[in-house]
């Protein structure tokens, strides 16, 4: 039976998600305070930082840059280097399916993305194209400005918070620490993973055990808007729905629809296919070709088309900003992709 494997390998990847999810959370939160002074030191500081940002797993970065964009602290080229680096969700995908790709694919895209930053910006000099980074507002109301609230990481690991916040359990934190828990016993007695103790185990192991104490201490208030409304509400539930029609699909593809004869004798079509499907404006249609690659379907080549082009979540709080400048930036990120994809498939990767 092909779905219950494809079930079970959905629901391992999509833990690892939620895991590293609020890790980078955190990590985002943290670095908040820095950003501003760093800014000033002209276009090429922006440039690093929003293809850091980017570079991030994630959707937090790009939502980062949208921000600072539609405040003007970054230019035109920086936010498209932004979102040249980022590759949403399914970045988290790849560090479970492929780590060491991943790092090689995520530092070759931030390199990538301060590159073409400074060719977009003179490029829209030479074509007189005038973006509207120069609408300046005082709040960004439809941008997703995670890291507003957030005073203090440090604040949040405190063993003392444990007590308060078990004496006072919510039904949100409860439901977590249930799933947590499952997750744990599942794991453990060998219904998912790897049956025998090794390093894979392990590490499940040490992350399970990292997320429950991070539960267990963080505030209230990081709780449900930041764990349990943003990245289990708006991205967990999609990232296993796709992940798991992702692995079904290339499973039954190879079983029952000769996948793989058919994407051998027409890689040059599945590079365009994938760079056109990547302009979508969300996290999934791009995980198919995630687990191709896992597959060793499709060549480097195409992963890195895929990656260079679409951006997750990132474009949607850039489209109910300026849809001009979002036309803008996909078309340049399209031309980009393509170009850099071609190149690298016809050198043979």
């Amino acid at each position: 039976m092909i779905a219950l494997p494809a079930f079970k390998h959905a629901l391992m990847i999509t833990f690892f998600v939620f895991v590293m999810m609020v890790l980078v959370d955190f990590i985002n939160a943290a670095g908040k305070k820095r950003m501003g002074n760093f800014l000033h030191g002209g276009h090429w500081r922006q440039y690093m930082l929003a293809s850091l940002l980017g570079a991030a797993p994630g959707c937090l970065g790009a939502f980062m840059n949208v921000s600072l964009y539609v405040h003007g602290l970054i230019s035109f080229g920086a936010i498209v280097g932004g979102m040249i680096a980022t590759s949403g969700d399914e970045a988290f995908v790849m560090l479970v399916q492929f780590p060491g790709t991943a790092l090689a694919l995520f530092s070759l895209l931030f390199i990538l993305g301060i590159g073409f930053a400074w060719v977009s910006d003179k490029l829209i000099k030479v074509l007189g194209i005038t973006p509207c980074e120069s609408c300046l507002s005082s709040q960004c109301d439809n941008c997703e400005d995670h890291w507003q609230d957030v005073e203090g990481i440090g604040n949040y690991f405190v063993i003392s918070n444990i007590k308060s916040n078990l004496r006072s359990l919510s039904f949100t934190r409860f439901l977590l620490l249930v799933w947590i828990v499952s997750f744990f016993m599942l794991v453990n007695t060998g219904v998912l993973g790897p049956a025998l103790w090794n390093w894979k185990k392990i590490t499940i192991t040490i992350l399970n055990l990292t997320i429950f104490y991070i539960v267990l201490v963080t505030p209230e208030h990081y709780l449900h808007k930041h764990i349990w409304d943003h990245i289990l509400k708006k991205h967990i539930f999609r990232v296993f729905v796709w992940t798991f029609g992702a692995l079904l699909l290339v499973e039954l593809g190879l079983q029952a629809w000769h996948l793989e004869g058919f994407v051998r004798d027409n890689m040059v079509w599945i590079l365009v296919i994938s760079a056109l499907i990547a302009l979508i404006p969300e996290s999934g249609p791009h995980l198919v070709f995630v687990m191709m690659y896992a597959e060793g379907l499709v060549p480097f080549s195409v992963l890195l088309t895929t990656s260079f082009i679409q951006d997750g979540h990132g474009m949607l709080p850039m489209l109910s900003y300026s849809l001009k400048d979002s036309m803008l930036i996909k078309v340049f990120n399209l031309i980009f992709g393509l170009g850099i994809g071609s190149v690298v498939y016809l050198m043979g990767f």
